[in-house]
């Protein structure tokens, strides 16, 4: 693959990305009555303060208004529901042309690390990164560590480091995992990444505002360039001061 552009996707180096594909991966759990109308979450997308919105394709279809959005609109290529237990598999939904298409300045596809269905996700993301090179667009590995092999280890210094390491040997412009919980074994999942861009998962909502700024500062120190995060910004009281400090701290704007 590539080194395709990532300057549309990113402001002076970091990337500060509202992520709303939850309605597929968890149902209409994590959802209120506000923001569970996409409109709702496109408009906080457009505020200024996101460098990209990640959508899987029919919200992108129905909602993002290329020319009129301005926040550059990241596709998900694959996703599944939250019914089936067991061993994870993320099948591929959307093709690179669909979300070129639809005006997409990046893809993104998951990739379950440690599943016993990883290899089929592979090759499938071997395939999406070939085309994504053909149309110029930078490819995002949703890294997750998941399945048999590697539980009790998802948040592991070893296991993390593996799926960075995972995205940059397969050519990734940027990655996206958890956080270890702990700057200084993080520190070591960014080096395992090489060139690759890491940005890190935002997780579960967050009981105290406060708290999850201070674990983005220590994030950000530990050398990752950014957050694809959307609960934490879309469930709270108020998701625009959220998004506005946020920017400020990610993208020193």
């Amino acid at each position: 693959m590539t080194t395709n552009n990532l300057d549309i996707i990113s402001k002076n180096g970091r990337f500060l990305i509202l992520a709303y594909d939850h309605g597929m991966e968890h149902g209409t759990t994590n959802f209120n009555d506000n923001n569970i109308d996409p409109a709702n979450i496109l408009a906080l997308a457009d505020s200024g303060y996101f460098t990209g919105v990640a959508l899987q394709k029919g919200v992108a279809e129905r909602y993002y208004q290329p020319g009129t959005t301005k926040v550059p609109l990241i596709i998900k290529l694959n996703g599944k529901t939250n019914f089936l237990s067991g061993e994870p598999y993320s099948p591929q939904l959307c093709q690179v042309d669909e979300a070129v298409d639809l005006g997409a300045k990046a893809v993104g596809y998951t990739v379950y690390v440690g599943s016993q269905h990883e290899k089929k996700m592979m090759a499938e993301f071997a395939r999406v990164g070939r085309e994504a090179d053909k149309a110029g667009i930078p490819l995002i590995g949703w890294m997750y560590p998941r399945g048999r092999a590697v539980s009790g280890k998802e948040y592991s210094k070893e296991t993390l480091s593996y799926a960075a390491r995972l995205a940059l040997e397969m050519g990734a412009e940027v990655v996206k995992v958890p956080y270890t919980g702990n700057a200084k074994t993080f520190s070591w999942v960014v080096k395992a990444a090489g060139k690759t861009k890491v940005t890190v998962q935002g997780g579960v909502k967050k009981t105290h505002q406060k708290d999850f700024y201070q674990l983005v500062e220590e994030i950000l120190s530990a050398g990752a360039v950014g957050l694809i995060v959307g609960r934490n910004v879309w469930q709270a009281k108020n998701p625009l001061r959220v998004a506005k400090r946020l920017s400020e701290i990610v993208l020193g704007s």
